[in-house]
């Protein structure tokens, strides 16, 4: 049965439901999923717990599920660029659990790889650890996180083949192989699918099995968080 799909809104057709868990790829928002993130907001799903290092921004990313008022949960490391996220947490909208942003990653690591839980010093003596279970190694202070398993994750890959190996492209290789081994059902969209050859083995960064459904992405212009410039520098004659 092939992995790849028409479109990224039949990928989630039938697989997205209310008070789902979804895992997002993406970093700011380079590597963001945006086909599938733009055709989950348009199941019109709500109640649903994302977990992503961020929200993207006002109106970009997964901004867009927040102006949809579809979220009822968000795991995160940062969410400093959306003042629509902001609004809705202090409004008691939206319920948030910061993650420090090496445990996020480490802890859908672990789901993804079967490991429930983990002992880590990262948050040890701060707002992180309340309610945690605490152990000692060593005369070591650690806390108990859990891994993470997804109902569902997104993410998007520069190259693909039609058996759902993924290679990323530069900044875009930051949450999403991880997120692509802590779904139940993992769809990818990516830049380029092959229709005929194999992707180079030795290249692969997630390998298909991880991978149920595969969409090839629309063609759309990359935008950037925070475009910083330094002046232009003159050149004398």
């Amino acid at each position: 049965m092939s992995k790849v799909w028409p479109s990224a809104a039949e990928a989630l057709r039938d697989i997205v439901h209310d008070g789902a868990t979804i895992a997002v790829g993406g970093f700011g928002l380079s590597g963001n999923p945006s086909d599938l993130i733009e055709a989950l907001r348009d199941t019109g799903a709500t109640d649903l717990t994302i977990v992503s290092n961020n929200m993207g921004v006002d109106g970009k990313g997964l901004g867009v599920l927040l102006e949809n008022h579809q979220v009822k949960k968000v795991v995160a490391s940062y969410v400093g660029e959306n003042k629509l996220f902001a609004r809705q947490y202090l409004d008691g909208e939206l319920e948030v659990e910061f993650v420090p942003q090496g445990t996020l990653a480490e802890r859908l690591r672990a789901g993804g790889a079967g490991i429930a839980g983990f002992y880590t010093k990262t948050g040890v003596g701060t707002p992180v650890a309340e309610g945690k279970t605490l152990t000692e190694f060593d005369g070591e202070t650690y806390l108990l996180e859990r891994g993470i398993v997804a109902d569902i994750a997104l993410v998007h890959a520069f190259k693909a083949d039609r058996e759902g190996n993924l290679i990323f492209r530069h900044t875009a290789r930051n949450f999403n192989p991880v997120v692509a081994t802590a779904g139940r059902i993992t769809i990818a969209e990516a830049e380029q699918v092959l229709d005929a050859d194999y992707l180079d083995p030795d290249a692969i960064v997630t390998p298909g099995i991880f991978v149920q459904r595969l969409v090839e992405s629309l063609p759309r212009t990359k935008d950037i968080e925070q475009r910083t410039l330094r002046p232009r520098a003159t050149v004398a004659d």
